[in-house]
């Protein structure tokens, strides 16, 4: 399947894919993931023992060609031929919950969090705790509590994680003589500065409606706190709450620094804008911006935490996604489905994957951090030294919730900020009902 991340005709699809999955049901992912399989192996009917079927997010450049180089390791190491349906992230991540009821492939990429606990108590997975048997030395407690249904039971296998934070070009800056700045006064001081240097202060996109989530997340997280953050996430209660309200009135103070046109606008075109020396900052994740930054780029990507904004919470928390994998409810092949899972499990495959896609941390332990990228090794101190750690809106709240409602609010929100007295209202109207409905 093509990925068309940069054009017009993506936001379109996904809309439609959206409303389809929300309303009648009447466009389905399977048929969909069907039409996109790669055709190689057994072409997941699982009839074929030594081949495992695999439903991918990951159909741009990287991480496909890192996923190819790990699953040919696999099939050496294992004897398993894995049949992957390449999928791009918005259509996959949209779908979720049609696919998953559907007819899916024998294991999936997904998220820690929320977004594996709730598909769990779905039922729509199956446990992995035979994976865990092999595999439990390999992982600190923290890790394994992220891979645990709420029941107890493993269900995620962790791959990969990253940082969000907020990135810049380092021969830029030295040129410029900018210093990170760790509050928000002298963040808004630079941003100020960055636009009188000409430059594009922060490269702010939103064409994907998820990136500026990580914004929202930050700045609740500095101004309210962990706990306050994840229990909005996790309950739906106080959406329409002073301390919501004030994360937006802060947020406000930043639009006059974005990118021109930034709701029509891509990641990408974004990340573009720092490699370009266009733009002074950008937040976004690792996973994203490490893309962009590759080759003899790689060394000159830098990064620094969000910026303090209530000292009593200073720069304590991290957002830090945590990819992997699922098995669904009925594999067709579960017996090689552990055995692909028991091996992506170990230090040596997440090794031979950051050794095609240097824009993650692995999760294993074990794994050669010699050969990090300098990006990496930071990513990894950012991480190791934070006091709590988030895993991204679209992760730690319901998937009911995330996409079909705040996506298009904050969007709302971007393209008219006086308008947030009655977004926040619609949010917490919907929120309320959702939790009501589904419990």
């Amino acid at each position: 399947m093509a990925q068309s991340t940069s054009g017009g005709h993506q936001l379109s699809r996904r809309s439609l894919l959206r409303t389809a999955a929300l309303g009648t049901g009447a466009l389905a992912l399977p048929p969909v993931l069907t039409a996109c399989s790669s055709g190689s192996g057994s072409g997941g009917s699982g009839t074929d023992s030594k081949t495992v079927s695999f439903g991918s997010n990951a159909a741009v450049p990287e991480p496909k060609g890192a996923y190819e180089t790990v699953f040919a390791a696999a099939k050496s190491a294992t004897g398993i031929s894995v049949d992957v349906n390449w999928v791009d992230h918005n259509t996959f991540q949209q779908n979720i919950t049609t696919y998953l009821q559907g007819n899916p492939q024998d294991v999936f990429n997904w998220f820690a969090g929320e977004r594996m606990q709730f598909f769990a108590g779905q039922g729509l997975l199956s446990t992995v705790d035979d994976v865990w048997s092999a595999i439990g030395s390999n992982y600190t407690d923290a890790m394994k509590a992220q891979s645990k249904g709420t029941d107890g039971h493993y269900y995620f296998v962790p791959f990969d994680y990253y940082p969000w934070a907020v990135f810049y070009n380092k021969s830029l800056w030295q040129s410029k003589g900018y210093t990170a700045p760790t509050t928000w006064d002298e963040f808004t001081a630079l941003a100020k500065k960055m636009k009188s240097d000409g430059l594009i202060p922060i490269a702010f996109t939103d064409k994907d409606g998820w990136p500026a989530m990580g914004t929202f997340d930050y700045l609740n997280m500095r101004m309210n706190g962990f706990t306050f953050h994840i229990n909005l996430m996790r309950s739906g209660q106080g959406w329409n709450s002073p301390q919501v309200k004030a994360v937006f009135d802060q947020w406000r103070e930043l639009i006059p620094y974005y990118s021109p046109g930034f709701l029509g606008l891509t990641w990408q075109e974004g990340a573009q804008q720092i490699l370009n020396k266009q733009a002074g900052m950008m937040v976004l994740g690792l996973d994203q911006i490490g893309t962009i930054f590759t080759g003899s780029n790689a060394g000159n990507l830098g990064f620094f935490p969000f910026p303090t904004v209530n000292p009593s919470y200073g720069q304590d928390a991290v957002e830090a996604p945590i990819d992997g994998f699922m098995m669904v409810k009925s594999p067709k092949n579960h017996d090689g489905a552990v055995k692909l899972l028991e091996y992506l499990g170990t230090a040596k495959a997440q090794q031979i994957w950051l050794g095609s896609n240097p824009a993650d941390i692995a999760t294993a332990n074990g794994v050669d951090t010699s050969k990090y990228t300098q990006p990496q090794t930071d990513a990894m101190k950012l991480i190791q030294g934070a006091k709590q750690i988030s895993q991204f809106m679209d992760r730690d709240t319901r998937p009911d919730f995330a996409d079909p409602v705040m996506l298009p609010q904050i969007q709302s929100f971007l393209n008219d900020p006086g308008s947030i007295s009655g977004i926040l209202s619609n949010i917490d109207k919907q929120a309320k009902s959702i939790w009501a409905s589904n419990g």
